[in-house]
């Protein structure tokens, strides 16, 4: 007996009448129905709801609008391939049934994940971009040790230059390096008394987490608490907006999410080379807080806009492929 899958809605009159010819062959080609209701995935929605009512059978599949002889056809067809690889005793074709009517441990979890994806991605973005945060706190209330925890995780993931860093809990949010140029604000040397003079290496300004006075560092840079920020942002709009954002562009990507972190971030790179040849084209440099933060949101909110899409892709035709598993064994059981 072929197995033939129904996707329907509620308030559908062809669906209604899919279901009836189908149950006029049902004396000519035994079949076991199986109906999913698109509206219960978003994915499935996307899918099919333009073209129902969608029958599949076998290999072969129909979209609306078809007749009752389409439907016959279709049947016919299943029926034969159906006996057809029974009598040879096809080991690929034993191997699918035997698959698709198990339900795995495997096929749970990869269901589960499918569905959940979105909100795992957002707690792990919520505690990498929150802790460093919590780093200040902890140093502001005296819990140095759990804070020097924080700080010591963190630091094979970013170099934590206290010039590039953010300031909790002191005069200023932020204590940028000399060559930045931004006479408004007192820069870290002032502050300090540390300079690339006497910290050639810069383990002072990597090591240097803060004061009562000045505030005390978070254990991630300014560039990366943008980029993660940023990507968590997305994310939660994205969940808020039942992943029914539209896809952004490879090209809009490179434009505005790569091509002003690149520019910014390697023209301070190459600048800070010694290279006297350099500097007659490329003069030293040093990125602003406001540049770091704004290249760096630019980078991470498009570059999740982009990703997410290519996830959810992913995971959609995940969910597709084990609702209709899930309702086929159903439907034998």
């Amino acid at each position: 007996m072929i197995t033939v899958t129904l996707y329907t809605r509620s308030d559908c009159h062809l669906c209604e009448q899919a279901k009836a010819d189908l149950e006029t062959l049902q004396a000519k080609y035994p079949h076991r129905l199986v109906e999913i209701d698109i509206d219960s995935d978003p994915a499935l929605q996307s899918t099919y709801a333009l073209d129902i009512p969608v029958v599949e059978a076998g290999p072969y599949r129909l979209k609306a609008p078809f007749t009752a002889q389409d439907l016959q056809k279709t049947l016919g067809a299943a029926s034969d391939r159906q006996a057809h690889l029974e009598r040879i005793d096809d080991k690929a074709y034993r191997a699918a049934v035997a698959r698709g009517e198990t339900i795995t441990s495997a096929d749970r979890v990869s269901y589960w994940l499918s569905r959940h994806y979105l909100a795992i991605f957002n707690l792990f973005l919520l505690l990498y971009v929150g802790l460093p945060f919590l780093a200040p706190a902890l140093k502001k209330v005296g819990a140095n040790g759990a804070a020097e925890v924080i700080y010591k995780v963190y630091s094979p993931l970013c170099h934590q230059w206290a010039f590039r860093s953010f300031f909790l809990f002191g005069e200023q949010a932020y204590y940028p390096h000399a060559a930045a140029n931004m006479p408004s604000v007192t820069t870290f040397e002032a502050a300090t008394g540390i300079s690339d003079q006497n910290d050639p290496a810069r383990l002072g300004a990597r090591q240097f987490e803060g004061s009562t006075a000045l505030g005390f560092k978070v254990a991630l840079c300014e560039r990366d608490v943008a980029i993660w920020g940023s990507m968590l942002l997305f994310g939660l709009i994205y969940a808020v907006a039942g992943r029914r954002i539209p896809s952004l562009p490879w090209w809009a990507w490179i434009l505005i999410g790569i091509f002003p972190i690149g520019l910014d971030g390697f023209s301070q790179l190459l600048s800070q080379f010694s290279f006297p040849a350099l500097h007659a084209v490329l003069p030293y440099r040093e990125s602003t807080p406001f540049l770091r933060t704004l290249t760096g949101f630019l980078f991470g909110f498009t570059t999740a806009w982009y990703g997410f899409m290519v996830i959810e892709e992913i995971m959609a035709d995940t969910r597709r492929l084990l609702s209709k598993k899930f309702a086929v064994v159903a439907a034998k059981a």
